[in-house]
């Protein structure tokens, strides 16, 4: 039972990730590969704020959005200056800035060593004369947690796909020149894009954090953002079906190809083989993804 919580734990923070990063990918058609970044970030100030501040879950989470937000807003400057293979590159290299920097700055980060017992997320909700705490403890209990908090924020980026700014946004990545050309500035709404996928993934992370309750910079890498991007890949974007069925397929497969049988002393190379020849048929198969509507280039 615990280990289907866990799954079911897994998708509901990957989820928020997926959708985030929806509106970058698959509605502007940028290919980030700085996401990890805001992911680390979340789970950073919210393990920072709760130990060394004794902020409970909400302030820190708050914490979390608000910080990821400035840097998002610092990093999609500069980066949304290019377009195509040059915008991959300059992501990618802010990916690696801040990762060094998670990993270098061991007095507030613990670099290498990491950060352990983080505290469980701790609800303090107070009115006139009623005061409610709820401490989060059973993985039952910190998945309603992540189904309320995947309504509230998914809710936030389903009325965002279906606004005008959402409509603007697939009209820009269609053709940017026709847009501006209406009077549309296209940096200023990929700007909006780009920091409202770091603050929703920032959430992401902060959860993360409270619930594996260790992090260390190794789980924000550049592999970390592919896998992000490979969740959207897999699934299709530019729609809302598309990032869910990547997330399920790409948190559900590996632990299928756990119960194959395939001895202990292969067996991790042999389910990476099996795991990528997969990848490559889908993609063969389904270049759009399994329910996308738009073809990442």
């Amino acid at each position: 039972m615990n280990y289907l919580l866990h799954i079911l734990i897994m998708i509901g923070i990957y989820s928020i990730v997926a959708y985030s990063l929806n509106l970058t990918t698959g509605f502007c058609g940028l290919i980030s590969l700085s996401n990890a970044v805001f992911y680390g970030i979340g789970a950073y100030v919210y393990t920072l704020t709760a130990i060394h501040l004794n902020f409970s879950f909400i302030p820190s989470l708050i914490a979390s959005l608000i910080i990821t937000g400035i840097i998002a807003f610092l990093i999609a400057i500069p980066a949304l200056r290019f377009r195509g293979d040059m915008f991959v590159i300059v992501t990618l290299s802010f990916q690696m800035i801040i990762f060094t920097i998670l990993y270098n700055w061991v007095s507030l980060t613990r670099g290498p060593y990491g950060i352990p017992a983080i505290p469980r997320p701790l609800i303090n909700i107070s009115f006139k004369e009623v005061g409610l705490k709820l401490s989060i403890n059973s993985l039952f209990e910190y998945l309603i947690l992540i189904l309320l908090i995947n309504l509230v924020f998914l809710s936030l980026l389903f009325i965002l796909y279906n606004s005008p700014f959402g409509l603007a946004l697939k009209s820009m990545r269609e053709d940017e020149k026709v847009s501006e050309s209406l009077g549309k500035s296209v940096f200023r709404y990929f700007l909006y894009a780009f920091v409202i996928t770091g603050i929703f993934t920032s959430a992401a992370g902060a959860l993360y954090a409270s619930y594996v309750t260790y992090i260390d910079p190794t789980s924000f890498t550049i592999e970390e953002s592919i896998f992000h991007i490979c969740i959207l890949l897999i699934g299709g974007s530019g729609n809302i079906k598309g990032p869910f069925a990547g997330v399920i397929f790409m948190i559900i497969l590996p632990e299928i190809l756990r119960f194959m049988g395939i001895p202990d002393t292969i067996a991790p190379n042999v389910r990476q083989i099996i795991y990528g020849f997969l990848l490559v048929i889908l993609m063969f198969l389904r270049p759009r993804g399994l329910a996308g509507e738009y073809e990442i280039k």
